[in-house]
């Protein structure tokens, strides 16, 4: 019997990519306000809550708002987001996420979403994923950001496993050392030299090889 372990994934940059989204719709704002927001902008606003997105948007274009008026653009900034979401469909998915749950389905291998947006159930039902995860804790169910590992310990309560049985894939620093923190196996999807503190490196999904379940499986029986 191979022993028991369960998977969480992170939604943006693993399953899908909205972070162009979030880009956009900050440059809409930008455009609105009259000044440009270029992509190496954007690259400050990572990792980063909404407030402190639009000071540091704010700080850029040198434009100075009432607290109402800011209140004012982080709500129509949402409204772009979500306009850009609604949009979304399955063809959305990044390449290998299908195939890699397509695995884990054919292994009996669990897996939830462990993600800090509010959007991600809204995310999954657009693209069809919704009803594949086990479970999603998200943005309206952790009070502490990665890298706490709060998410990922969610996650493992709701596969009923412990952490150390439980498997992350993540794309962010702060991710990959929120699992680090949680005592799970970090698998890091993009640069190696950025996220190099992961157990395993692949530049995208459709690198990882066909028997990387079962060398899991191997991993943390060891561990356990």
């Amino acid at each position: 019997m191979m022993n028991k372990i369960g998977v969480i994934f992170d939604l943006d940059g693993v399953i899908v990519d909205t972070a162009k989204y979030h880009f956009l719709a900050w440059k809409d704002l930008a455009d609105h306000l009259g000044f440009e927001f270029t992509e190496a902008h954007n690259e400050l606003l990572k990792g980063v809550s909404r407030v402190r997105s639009l000071e540091i948007l704010l700080d850029i274009g040198n434009i100075e708002l009432s607290e109402e008026k800011k209140q004012e653009y982080l709500v129509s900034k949402n409204d772009h987001y979500l306009e850009y979401i609604y949009k979304m469909g399955p063809e959305e998915i990044l390449p290998g996420a299908n195939e890699l749950l397509n695995t884990l389905d054919a292994l009996g291998i669990p897996y939830v979403l462990g993600s800090a947006s509010k959007n991600a159930p809204l995310i999954l039902k657009q693209v069809g994923l919704f009803n594949r995860f086990a479970g999603i804790v998200d943005g309206n169910s952790v009070s502490k950001a990665k890298p706490d590992p709060e998410v990922f310990l969610i996650g493992a309560q709701k596969l009923h496993l412990l952490p150390e049985q439980c498997v992350v894939f993540e794309d962010a620093i702060a991710g990959v050392e929120a699992a680090n923190r949680a005592h799970m196996i970090s698998v890091g999807i993009g640069d190696a030299k950025t996220l190099h503190e992961a157990d395993f490196n692949f530049n995208s999904l459709t690198e990882i090889p066909d028997n990387f379940i079962e060398i899991l499986m191997r991993k943390t029986a060891e561990i356990q």
